[in-house]
This record gives C-alpha cells, sequence and structure tokens, in this order.
C-alpha cells in the first residue's frame, strides 16, 4: 500500500504541475499565460493577469508538493480552492459529466487532494521531516482553507470588475 499511495500521490500531483504549466508557460499545448489571462477576462475574474498568475502558480506549486507530500495539507488547500474557482466559474452550469464540459474530474481532484491531506503516506516528505500533519482534521481543515480561498477570489473578482462588467 505505501507504494500505491505514493504513485497516485506523484501521480495526481504531476497532472497538477502539468496543468499548471499549461496555464503558465504554454507547456503540453496549454495556453500560456496570456491566454489565461484572456480566458480569466471571458469568465470574469478581475483583474485578469494576476488570476491567471494565481490558478497557474496553484496548481504548479500545489502539485509539486502534493506529489511530494511536502506541506501537503496546504498543498490541498490550494489545489482545492482553485478547483472550487474552476467549477464555479467554468464548470456548473454543463452538470457533472466532464463529457458536457461538467465538473467531475475536479471534483475527483479534490477528493484526490484532501485524501492525501488525510494522509500523505510513509513515503513523504512530510513524514521523513516529522512535519506531518495527518488525520480528519487535517484533512477538513485543507477544505475549509481551499473553500474560503476560493470564495475569497470569487468575491476579490467581483469587487474588482470594471463597473459595468
Amino acid at each position: 500500500m505505501r507504494l500505491a499511495k505514493l504513485a497516485t500521490r506523484v501521480l495526481v500531483g504531476g497532472l497538477f504541475v502539468g496543468h499548471g504549466t499549461q496555464k503558465l508557460k504554454g507547456w503540453f499545448g496549454g495556453p500560456g499565460i496570456d491566454g489565461m489571462t484572456a480566458g480569466m477576462e471571458q469568465m470574469g475574474m478581475h483583474p485578469p493577469r494576476r488570476n491567471a498568475y494565481a490558478a497557474a502558480l496553484s496548481e504548479t506549486v500545489g502539485g509539486g508538493l502534493l506529489a511530494l507530500g511536502l506541506f501537503t495539507p496546504l498543498a490541498a488547500s490550494a489545489l482545492t480552492g482553485t478547483m472550487i474557482v474552476a467549477i464555479k466559474k467554468a464548470h456548473l452550469a454543463n452538470g457533472p459529466w466532464v463529457s458536457d464540459g461538467g465538473w467531475e474530474y475536479n471534483a475527483v481532484l479534490i477528493a484526490a487532494a484532501l485524501s492525501f491531506a488525510e494522509d500523505p503516506g510513509e513515503l513523504s516528505l512530510d513524514r521523513l521531516l516529522g512535519t506531518e500533519r495527518a488525520g480528519f482534521a487535517s484533512a477538513l481543515t485543507a477544505a475549509a482553507v481551499g473553500a474560503v480561498a476560493a470564495y475569497a477570489t470569487l468575491e476579490s473578482a467581483k469587487s474588482a470588475a470594471p463597473t459595468g462588467a
């Protein structure tokens, strides 16, 4: 089970890094920061460039930390918050199924990230360094911090919107 948890954590974290660098650098066929900024503008996420960087860096850094099992609850919070914003702004209206542009994939990623906040595993840097925070309270705190961050991001985008937007 130790290796399965490690492999899953590295896979999920690595995919987040890839997703974040699509936004940040345009790698793996992504839009890059300019394309992401345009997308944020279209979604009403003001100021769009700041929000583009926030999403890209949350996914890149959060994914890297998750893959390493380092500051795992913090990584899970960042990823959860980013996915909640993505659900609200891009996927919620499409229903659950990803085949229709829905939110199921984002929800699975949130569940995976929070499962590692509960227990990053024996083969994690948190455990190796003696900094591990694990258990239900850790996962619940990570979920709450992510949700509060998402709410604050969405409210900030509304208040920063140009008049009439």
